[in-house]
Parts: C-alpha cells; sequence; structure tokens
C-alpha cells in the first residue's frame, strides 16, 4: 500500500468529496489521489472552463463531477458545496499580482474564503480543510495578509456541524507558478537565471508531501488546528547549483516588492500552542496556558538545510 492509501485506509469510503481550486496543482494531484481511493464522488470546482475540459479529457472516471463556479459569489458556493468533505485550495496566489491588484486579493482569498466556510455550515459539511501558505505567517504582501485573514475567519468557531481545519505549507515543487519549473524552463533556453538575493530561502515539499499531510489533518482533525509539515529548506543559491551545477550564469535583480529573505511556517507566537509530531506540527487554538514542545519559529533559516544532492533526487523524483 502506497503512503497516501496507507494514510487514509478506509477513511474516505463512500465519502463525497469537493474541491475548490480543482483544476489547479494542488486539485488536480489531490483528485488523482482521491479517484485511487474508494470515495463515491470527487466535485471538482473551479472557474477555469478549458482547464475542466483538459481535465475530463485526462481522466475517465464516473465518480468526476465538474462544477464551474466562483467562490466570490456565495449563492454559487451554496449550490455547489454539497458533500461530506471540503477541500478549500482556490486563490490568487501570485505574488507581484497580488501587489498590483490588493483587493481582488481580497475579494477571492478572504471573502471567497468567507463564502465557502458559510457554505459548509449550510450544508452540513463533515470536515472541511483550507489549503493555506508559509506567506500567512508574518505577512509582508498582499497574497500572505489575505491569506492570514482567511485562516482566521476559517478557524474562527461558529455554531454548526462543520469541523474546520488549516493546512500550512510552503513551496510545492513543480506546482504552477513556482521557480522550478520557470527555472527549468529559461535554462532549456540558455537564459541565465534571475536572483533576487543569494542568501534566500524557501521551503520546499513535493506534491506528494502536501497532499499526505492533507489527508492526515481530516482524519485527526477535531476542529481548530493548523497542521504544519515538518519539511526542510533550501538557499535559492543552493537550488541554481542543484539544477545546474556551479558554472551556470545568473543575474542579480534585487528583492522585489512583497518578498522576505526567509520564510516562516509557526511564528514566535505560534509556537506558545505548539504540539511537536513524528512528522509534522500541530498549532491548537490559544487556550490559556498551553504546553508547547516548540522553543523557536519555525522559518526556512532555522529548518534542516537541503544539500545539492538531495535536491537534485527530489526534482528527479518529481519529474
Amino acid at each position: 500500500m502506497d503512503p497516501l492509501s496507507e494514510i487514509a485506509s478506509g477513511f474516505f469510503d463512500g465519502k463525497r468529496v469537493a474541491v475548490t481550486g480543482g483544476t489547479g496543482s494542488f486539485g488536480h494531484f489531490i483528485i488523482h489521489a482521491l479517484l485511487d481511493l474508494n470515495v463515491a464522488e470527487v466535485i471538482v470546482v473551479s472557474r477555469d472552463e478549458e482547464k475542466q475540459l483538459d481535465m475530463k479529457r485526462e481522466i475517465s472516471d464516473s465518480r468526476l463531477r465538474f462544477i464551474i463556479a466562483d467562490v466570490r459569489d456565495p449563492d454559487r458556493m451554496r449550490e455547489c458545496l454539497c458533500a461530506d468533505y471540503v477541500y478549500h485550495a482556490a486563490a490568487l496566489k501570485i505574488i507581484p499580482t497580488g501587489e498590483e491588484f490588493p483587493l481582488e486579493s481580497i475579494k477571492t482569498n478572504v471573502l471567497g474564503t468567507l463564502n465557502v466556510k458559510n457554505a459548509c455550515l449550510e450544508n452540513d459539511i463533515e470536515k472541511a480543510v483550507f489549503i493555506s501558505t508559509d506567506k500567512a505567517v508574518k505577512p509582508v504582501n498582499s497574497y500572505g495578509m489575505a491569506k492570514a485573514l482567511a485562516e482566521r475567519l476559517w478557524l474562527d468557531p461558529r455554531l454548526g456541524r462543520t469541523c474546520f481545519s488549516v493546512v500550512r505549507y510552503g513551496n510545492v515543487i513543480g506546482s504552477r507558478g513556482s521557480v522550478i519549473p520557470f527555472f527549468k524552463q529559461l535554462i532549456k533556453e540558455g537564459k541565465p537565471l534571475p536572483v533576487t538575493h543569494k542568501n534566500m530561502s524557501r521551503f520546499l515539499l513535493t506534491l506528494e508531501e502536501a497532499i499526505s499531510l492533507v489527508f492526515l489533518a481530516t482524519r485527526d482533525m477535531k476542529g481548530g488546528e493548523i497542521f504544519i509539515p515538518r519539511i526542510p529548506a533550501c538557499s535559492v543559491q543552493v537550488l541554481i547549483e542543484a539544477m545546474t551545477g556551479r558554472s551556470y550564469p545568473t543575474k542579480d535583480i534585487g528583492i522585489r516588492p512583497g518578498e522576505k529573505i526567509a520564510e516562516t511556517l509557526i511564528s514566535e507566537e505560534e509556537m506558545r500552542r505548539t504540539v511537536e509530531k513524528e512528522t509534522h506540527f500541530v498549532i491548537h487554538r490559544f487556550v490559556g496556558n498551553t504546553s508547547s514542545d516548540v522553543r523557536q519559529e519555525y522559518t526556512s533559516e532555522t529548518a534542516r538545510q537541503l544539500t545539492v544532492e538531495e535536491i537534485r533526487k527530489i526534482l528527479e523524483k518529481s519529474n
């Protein structure tokens, strides 16, 4: 049995699962993983008709249902989200775009999340998981600020049957809009790689690791938690060396608006209510004095740093 199936064994039997942003990188991968389980139905909710058409052509499975809808539309969310479990992954996530159009980030990432939450409550969804990001911790850009607000809205206690929790992680290798596919294309074209800052570091995980954490959260959640993976990090300089060797040309472009040198997955405030597990951390709601296993912020500088060889093996496995 593969690791994903082992985590989810029996837990999804006969369940109907809805995924907002279902045609994105995360949605695409989790839908494949769900269809490998004994689910009754997987509902793909997104606003991109072309990507839905591509997915229909790629996957032939009678349990798959496609719905065109926008999370900004509360009435449509109430119509669409009729399921046992909901994964909310729909978001505007490109940082420079969010800096240019911050109101659009608010409409989709904050108000859209509220619409999804309200629909879950009204439709008596059993479990609902919000897919968040390290950018939501100590945010410096519109995307991170919107995601931080969305986390708080999602976990705000409300009367109802639905159990709400958050999964928060870093950069997913190979996801749409991430730096690795961008670098690969530039390398293919023989162009220099743009470097914002040689010491800039980021958390890295595979899509399979992200889905494993989501399945684990779905199985273990009681409501109100944030689940964080125990993952390594690396600097941009080491990533480039792993992808190209030492002699490939680079171009310094400077730090762009809304970027940090390092990212944070658990803040100083959160570490006081964080419990450490073998493969992940769980941040609990603040309920007075909480015993914590975590003694420092969890950042891409304090996390274990990947070696060049480790990155190469991860990239080979992710191809």
